[in-house]
């Protein structure tokens, strides 16, 4: 008689490992971050990842200067909480110039130079939906109606573009793009360019939205991102999701 095969083990709560205690030296989430940030993102600070970029990004601000400063390396989360993102627009990482980037993609601090990026955004913005174009680049408007205004870095040496990528930032706002992909209500998700567009990996296309288009950079705005109408584009989707539009009218002084 053949031998009957044992039946297969049932998974169990106590099988799971517990999650890695964090090193005492290494900061875990800022203690202002919105609570429906930190429950989805806590775990990630108890991953082998997050102690090293950290321990990386200390050892930079050491010897370098860092932008932004440490206080608004998570402004992103901080202005715009999980439950209230309607859209995600998705940057490479900080202005590298020092006292231009203060946490939010795109946008600069008051008082600053508006970038060229920026002015082309502008432009669009304008010959989109009409809005007339603002003598700053203090983006915070939009953040606080739900716009996460996301970098994929969220530091930079001063100065030195992209130096902080692939030490594990990646990793940790691949997380924050899953979180708002995972939640119940549907978001828009605003990707410009070939490295922004790399995120649609992330995205379930059938429950969002997913706007795609060329970045506005002087290198490529004139290869498509001028006449590609976005701002509407976005509200249009948030209108269909049930979801109130952006006032995409930025204040005349920034707020």
């Amino acid at each position: 008689m053949a031998k009957k095969k044992a039946p297969a083990a049932t998974a169990s709560i106590f099988d799971a490992e517990p999650p890695a205690e964090r090193p005492a030296d290494v900061p875990g989430l800022p203690d202002d971050l919105p609570a429906s940030w930190k429950a989805a993102l806590e775990p990630e600070t108890h991953k082998p990842y997050w102690a090293d970029l950290m321990r990386f990004v200390a050892a930079e601000r050491a010897a370098h200067a860092v932008m932004p400063p440490a206080a608004d390396v998570f402004n992103a989360f901080k202005f715009t909480p999980l439950d209230e993102v309607k859209l995600l627009l998705l940057g490479q990482d900080p202005y590298p110039t020092p006292g231009v980037a203060h946490g939010l993609c795109f946008s600069v601090l008051p008082g600053v130079k508006i970038p060229q990026s920026l002015k082309n955004v502008y432009r669009e913005l304008q010959d989109d939906v009409g809005a007339t174009p603002v003598t700053h680049g203090y983006l915070a408007a939009w953040a606080r109606q739900g716009v996460l205004m996301l970098n994929a870095c969220l530091t930079v040496r001063a100065n030195a573009p992209n130096s902080h990528a692939g030490k594990g930032w990646e990793k940790f706002t691949d997380a924050a793009i899953r979180a708002v992909n995972d939640r119940a209500g549907p978001a828009v998700f605003l990707l410009w360019g070939s490295y922004a567009q790399k995120k649609t990996k992330l995205i379930d296309a059938e429950r969002h939205t997913v706007i795609k288009g060329v970045h506005p950079s002087p290198l490529s705005a004139s290869n498509g991102f001028f006449g590609s109408r976005p701002f509407s584009a976005v509200n249009t989707a948030l209108e269909e999701h049930g979801v109130t539009p952006i006032d995409w009218q930025l204040p005349d002084k920034p707020e």
